[in-house]
């Protein structure tokens, strides 16, 4: 019953972080594609436009340390029950490890879309094209 009662809210929390917090918390959404004619698979990134979603500094950071920690959470307790040598769980932490880190990947791959898409389009807008780069580079690395 602990079995798939976990499976369950594992499920309920990869929903959820996907389609609601990522979008509320950072303003980031992301989802897959299958092409029905050739079968290919295409990820796409969604982001809120600049100026358009304030974005609060500690959900930003909360958001970002929970995404990274869970999956190493989850990777202590997979060494935790081989230690143990209850193989029962294994399955559990497997299942737990890929929705996981499936969803710091994308998200991780969103934000890094998200701002490159800035960078270019309040680089081309501006008059002083090195300047502008220069100053969201460095704006970004302090911003987190």
């Amino acid at each position: 019953m602990i079995f798939i009662i976990t499976i369950l809210l594992l499920a309920a929390d990869f929903y959820y972080l996907k389609n609601i917090a990522g979008r509320r918390l950072v303003g980031l959404r992301w989802w897959n594609e299958v092409d029905a004619a050739t079968g290919d698979s295409k990820w796409v990134f969604e982001s809120s436009e600049p100026g358009t979603k304030t974005v609060n500094p500690t959900d930003s950071r909360f958001f970002w340390l929970s995404l990274y920690v869970q999956p190493l959470l989850w990777i202590l307790l997979a060494v935790l029950a081989l230690v143990r040598l209850q193989f029962l769980w294994l399955p559990l932490v497997v299942i737990a490890l890929v929705l996981t880190v499936m969803n710091t990947l994308a998200f991780s791959r969103c934000d890094k879309f998200s701002q490159a898409s800035n960078l270019a389009g309040s680089a081309f807008s501006g008059t002083n094209l090195a300047g502008t780069i220069a100053s969201n580079m460095v704006g970004r690395f302090f911003s987190r």
